[in-house]
């Protein structure tokens, strides 16, 4: 069995996933077999794996940054709200009935058994586990139904690492605070404090680390330095607060504006947009900030239904169909898409009560909610009807590829040109009438020749020249800045032996 390792943390957005990503790498690179593990994840950044299981993104990059595929393993629960109150549970990659999710928390020891097992699945793979918690393990009301924190530390009997965030202030109450609301024996597992996201001189807090060592009786095995702009993608829209500036388009450059829904899902959409030289992207809230950019994005959410009265009640619908009056582009990417369109019919209540609302009605398309959600990858062509929107710079175009999660099935109406075609079935996918166009494709600018088709065609409407300087920024520079931090800041000798004494990296892989 391999050997394993958790990273655990004072509270949400603290830095664990990003550390366990960076660990990842790091391991990696010195040829350790290391997969990435979250018993239960809360997020509504997804992705689909190749046999269409549905897991957090995070996971996906951490296994990206380990060089191995992501499977449903590493992710086997994953919480995705849906409103103030509710939640759609995934487990093993697919969605439980909304019985079985009412009876969630008293199918305590059912799902325990599924943390166990998919965790062995991983450990007899690989030489290495890096299992990431959740929140904070010191939540006294979560204890009795804890699964991703110190329930897990004890079935894999993994030597845990706590997180702070000095950014946000007071990580040293923190720490001895979460340390002090463990009970003893989960207490007892914990080995080591990290300090994560500090801006400046470590000179300056070195007494303070000295006296959180000598009162927990624990060593601080890294002060690791805030890293700015780090273009991987996030766990959850929380994240997006690190993100968010006011800056809009200077001379030369591009500017892109994604609504920022309410319950706005799978944000990781545009992070290559974000990478990309000459290029600004802003997530806007009000109308009213909009500005004049060339692409107005809809994106994904997970209650579409709300997020469209939000549009309303806000005033975007007056705004976008303003665009599109004026032959603005206007893109929308799953339940952005659906919003486009001319109905979202509901008979089965999967958003709430069951109905039918009207759309946008920019796209000649209705939706249809089905009972089961669509997970699955796809790879797709363009149709000629996708020439006005994402007209190709050469003859004869790659497939695109991406991945499908929905509840919602739009249906052209009759007559419809598509904007893609499916690659192996030759079904219709998307819809482009104008400069509005709608696709369910998440991972659509992750595919770099689309990707530069659509940013020549939104400069050409400016008469703006091809973007200079260096190329966009990709993953794997993203992972190895992250790796080489952690190199840098980490006392990886101490690490190393956390990790049992039969651990000799050197000669694994």
């Amino acid at each position: 069995m391999g050997a394993v390792l958790m990273v655990q943390g004072c509270a949400s957005s603290v830095g664990k996933s990003l550390i366990v990503t960076g660990l990842c790498r790091l391991f990696h690179r010195r040829g350790v077999r290391v997969a990435p593990f979250k018993a239960q994840n809360l997020a509504l950044n997804s992705f689909v794996t190749r046999e269409g299981h549905e897991i957090g993104r995070a996971q996906v990059v951490q296994a990206e940054a380990a060089g191995i595929e992501p499977t449903v393993d590493m992710n086997p629960i994953l919480l995705k709200p849906e409103g103030d109150s509710g939640v759609q549970v995934v487990v093993m990659g697919k969605p439980l009935s909304k019985a079985e999710t009412r009876s969630y928390f008293e199918q305590r020891d059912e799902l325990s058994t599924i943390i166990g097992a998919a965790l062995e699945r991983l450990r007899a793979s690989y030489d290495l586990v890096l299992i990431e918690g959740a929140g904070s393990p010191a939540e006294i009301n979560l204890r009795e139904r804890d699964l991703a924190n110190m329930h897990v530390a004890r079935l894999a009997n993994a030597p845990v690492l706590l997180v702070g965030d000095i950014d946000r202030g007071g990580v040293f109450a923190h720490l001895y605070g979460t340390l002090a609301l463990l009970e003893s024996g989960d207490r007892a597992r914990v080995a080591g404090l990290l300090i994560n996201k500090f801006r400046g001189d470590p000179s300056l807090i070195r007494s303070a680390i000295e006296w959180t060592e000598a009162e927990t009786k624990l060593p601080v095995l890294g002060v690791l330095p805030y890293l700015p702009d780090l273009r991987l993608a996030d766990e959850d829209s929380l994240s997006l607060e690190d993100r968010l500036d006011d800056r809009r388009a200077g001379a030369g450059e591009l500017e892109i504006v994604v609504v920022r829904l309410p319950y706005l899902s799978n944000h990781d959409d545009f992070l290559s947009l974000e990478r990309e030289p000459g290029v600004v992207l802003r997530y806007v809230e009000s109308p009213a900030d909009l500005g004049q950019p060339e692409l107005v994005i809809l994106p994904g959410t997970k209650n579409t239904r709300s997020d469209l009265g939000w549009l309303r009640e806000s005033g975007w619908e007056a705004a976008l169909r303003q665009r599109a009056a004026n032959g603005q582009y206007l893109l929308g990417i799953c339940g952005g898409y659906q919003m486009l369109g001319g109905a979202i019919e509901d008979p089965h209540g999967v958003e709430g009560e069951p109905g039918s609302v009207r759309g946008l009605e920019l796209l000649p398309v209705r939706t249809h909610f089905k009972t089961e959600k669509t997970t699955r990858q796809v790879s797709l062509l363009r149709s000629p009807a996708a020439l006005s929107f994402l007209a190709p710079a050469t003859d004869n175009p790659r497939a695109l590829v991406g991945y499908e999660i929905h509840m919602g099935e739009p249906i052209l109406d009759e007559g419809t040109p598509p904007l893609f075609l499916h690659a192996e079935r030759g079904a219709a996918e998307g819809v482009a009438q104008g400069s509005v166009a709608g696709t369910l494709l998440h991972g659509l600018f992750d595919n770099a020749e689309l990707r530069a088709d659509l940013l020549r065609q939104l400069r050409s409407l400016r008469s703006l020249p091809e973007a200079g300087g260096s190329a966009p920024t990709d993953s794997t520079t993203e992972l190895d800045r992250l790796a080489d931090m952690l190199e840098a800041h980490l006392d990886l000798a101490r690490l190393e032996l956390l990790l049992g004494a039969s651990w000799t990296p050197t000669t694994r892989g």
